[in-house]
């Protein structure tokens, strides 16, 4: 049997990192957003490439949460 105070509280943990880099993405997509306005269309898109981590690690937290979720149900 997993020890579920264990579990909620790296749940925790895991929501907080999602949370941190879904802000970072936002910050890094209104710095593309703001290359694309002033003109530079490349730089805006090159400027959004470092969000595709940041999405696939949020990607993978919230998978891992939601496991940890179902193992502390049982």
């Amino acid at each position: 049997m997993a020890d579920t105070t264990s579990l909620h509280q790296a749940i925790s943990v895991c929501i907080t990192q999602i949370n941190t880099n879904l802000t970072e993405a936002s910050r890094i997509a209104r710095a593309a957003a703001a290359c694309v306005a002033a003109g530079s269309v490349t730089e805006g898109v090159e400027v959004s490439m470092d969000i595709e981590q940041l999405l696939y690690e949020a990607g993978r937290l919230h998978d891992a949460i939601c496991l940890m979720n179902r193992i502390s149900q049982d």
